[in-house]
């Protein structure tokens, strides 16, 4: 599963022919929670809240380069990378 950013202990990363809606997963202290790119609703899994709160924030500002990544993976390319939270 390619990574497609890191930041504070977070790592965020996406699946080839992943099943819908676009999301994320995201992993924190051993624990994972996949993210809906549109919503930024936690659709499944749980991490600490405030590792949550940066990924929130980190994916509103990347939301159209999550979009993208996401396409280009249903289409078999590879992601492209997205800038860590500063």
């Amino acid at each position: 599963m390619p990574e497609i950013s890191r930041f504070y202990g977070i790592v965020v990363r996406m699946y080839y022919n992943d099943h819908a809606p676009p999301h994320l997963h995201a992993e924190y202290a051993g624990k994972e929670a996949l993210l809906d790119i549109e919503r930024l609703d936690v659709l499944r899994g749980r991490i600490a809240r405030r590792a949550l709160t940066m990924l929130l924030e980190w994916a509103s500002l990347h939301r159209d380069e999550l979009e993208n990544d996401w396409n280009r993976m249903r289409a078999g390319m590879p992601p492209q990378p997205i800038d860590p939270l500063d």
